[in-house]
């Protein structure tokens, strides 16, 4: 499917490689190996990134909240795709090929910058607004009551 952003997974270069190649060099797959982030780019970052694209194409005019949600649906449809009949897929998908991972690169890539233009759009400053978030699911899941088990929150008793 033709997405209006055209970034994929390769957003910023450094030294000629894309941060995502890098990234994945220094990370590999291996369990003895964590999983981390690359620093770059923020959230921020790919916002600019995602609103100069769009204003080059004038594309604007499309990028309203309703008709970047259900794109942000589409592409979530997309990535569930790629997991549909394969059963219990492992952390670090040991199973899967290259390729396979580069297209589960790109189409969870398309998913935030659909999320992070929708947040803009929304004005809502999703860094923050993760915060809030987590403070709030630190109350409604205290450690020490929840912990090992997948109960929803009203579930619990006091």
């Amino acid at each position: 499917m033709a997405l209006h952003n055209g970034t994929g997974s390769k957003l910023t270069k450094t030294n000629g490689e894309t941060t995502s190649q890098q990234h994945a060099a220094s990370n590999g797959h291996g369990e003895n190996n964590p999983f981390t982030f690359a620093s770059e780019p923020t959230l921020e970052g790919i916002r600019r990134m995602q609103a100069e694209f769009t204003d080059e194409r004038n594309w604007n005019q499309f990028h309203q909240p309703r008709n970047l949600l259900l794109a942000l649906v589409g592409e979530v449809g997309e990535v569930a795709e790629l997991f549909q009949w394969r059963g219990e897929v492992a952390e670090g998908l040991p199973d899967w090929t290259e390729p396979e991972r580069e297209h589960l690169a790109q189409e969870l890539s398309d998913v935030l910058i659909y999320l992070v233009e929708l947040a803009e759009k929304c004005h809502v400053d999703l860094p923050q607004a993760v915060l809030r978030k987590m403070a709030l699911n630190r109350l409604k899941y205290p450690a020490s009551k929840v912990h090992g088990s997948a109960k929803k929150y009203t579930e619990y008793k006091d």
